[in-house]
């Protein structure tokens, strides 16, 4: 008898307090250390180095960060890699597996998990946008056949660490990739934020500092340079993800294959040639994003003026205010239900509509690929000149900052 008490005592104390008798905080602290390492692996692994090879990891890295997720998420790497390419060859259309903009972004946040599953069960998807994956042993027999067992695992691990509450620290871990990554970055990554660049879909930056979800925060430069292995580009925006690849790169684990490019200058030409143009064409985003602080510069005046003739209410007023979050973006980004405003404000001032026709007629350099290289070099030169006389005084600092453009 006082075996068996003795028995149903230590169980007991087994899972109430599990094996290590961990308090409260410090089974915190381990349920955020777990999670952290998972979103690591997911951004560093799955995202820079196996879906756009923008980074090459060494052999302990990459064994170690597929054994964690099999552990922590039972994903499977061809699977997630595959449905990731998808998204970015067919953004924002139909095809897109988990857009906000084409299935709403309620259906993202709240079911971004299901959208994962759904597609990784298209077979097309998987052939035609998985290759290049892992296919040795471990990963055709363990990870791909036995993604349940690993999670299972988990399980019984962090039961036995901490006893029944070891069950929720499980759930957490569960949980946190289908609420940060399939909900917050592939849901609000795509509908709320700041945006440093027009790129061609509607990512955004969540967030300046990537560092709950290990840099994916920065959804927009991504989408911008997907094959960059850094996706943070301003310097008030911090990577985490960078850190550790940077980090694992000192001590021989990695090797970062591709940046974004950095726009450098020099003296300005007297005339633009074939090299400035290859060099704003290669950062045409960044030279962009310069422009479109002009155009917000210009309606920013447009609305100091006319606070201080006290028509803050005016229609004028709102239409400067429109013109200013919506001038600088590519016309067909910008909604048919705020055209007659932003029309409104073109018309009453010569500048904004000015800045807003060549802004459309400079990105016409990239756009047209009808073209020779000659005409295009002769397009850039007379737009230069044409900006240089406009009369504009930010136009013509402007240009003639193009022609100081250096690949």
């Amino acid at each position: 008898m006082n075996v068996l008490m003795t028995v149903h005592d230590a169980i007991l104390s087994w899972l109430i307090d599990g094996l290590t008798g961990a308090s409260w905080w410090q089974v915190l602290v381990y349920t955020l250390v777990v999670t952290h390492i998972t979103i690591a692996a997911v951004t560093i692994f799955l995202h820079r180095a196996q879906a756009h090879r923008a980074v090459d990891l060494g052999p302990i890295p990459s064994h170690f960060f597929r054994f964690w997720l099999w552990l922590t998420t039972g994903m499977v790497t061809r699977e997630w890699v595959a449905i990731h390419r998808k998204h970015h060859a067919k953004c924002e259309t139909e095809e897109d597996p988990h857009s906000p903009i084409t299935r709403g972004i309620k259906t993202v946040l709240t079911r971004g998990a299901e959208l994962y599953r759904t597609e990784a069960k298209n077979e097309e998807t998987i052939k035609k946008f998985s290759h290049g994956v892992p296919d040795d042993w471990m990963e055709r027999n363990v990870y791909s056949r036995r993604s349940v067992w690993g999670i299972v695992l988990m399980m019984i691990i962090n039961v036995s660490l901490f006893g029944i509450i070891g069950i929720s620290v499980w759930a957490v871990q569960m949980a946190w990739i289908p609420i940060w990554a399939a909900g917050v970055i592939n849901g609000v990554g795509h509908y709320w934020g700041y945006r440093n660049f027009e790129a061609q879909d509607a990512s955004t930056n969540v967030s300046p500092w990537g560092l709950i979800i290990g840099g994916e925060e920065l959804h927009n430069n991504h989408h911008t340079y997907p094959t960059s292995a850094k996706f943070s580009v301003k310097p008030f925006e911090f990577d985490i993800g960078w850190g550790y690849i940077r980090a694992m790169e000192m001590i021989g684990w990695a090797k970062v294959r591709k940046t974004a490019p950095q726009m450098r200058t020099g003296e300005i030409k007297a005339v633009a040639d074939k090299d400035t143009l290859e060099a704003i064409i290669a950062n045409r985003y960044e030279v962009m994003a310069r422009y479109a602080r002009g155009l917000r510069g210009a309606c920013k005046a447009e609305l100091a003026h006319l606070k201080a003739a006290g028509e803050e209410h005016s229609v004028k007023f709102h239409q400067f205010k429109m013109a200013k979050r919506w001038l600088h973006r590519d016309a067909e980004k910008i909604p048919a239900a705020f055209q007659a405003q932003l029309e409104g404000a073109r018309a009453a001032s010569p500048v904004l509509d000015k800045l807003v026709t060549m802004r459309e007629e400079l990105r016409q350099l990239w756009t047209r690929t009808n073209v020779s290289a000659e005409q295009l070099v002769h397009d850039l030169q007379a737009w230069c000149r044409k900006a240089e006389e406009s009369g504009i005084a930010e136009l013509k600092s402007f240009a003639m900052g193009l022609r100081a453009v250096r690949a």
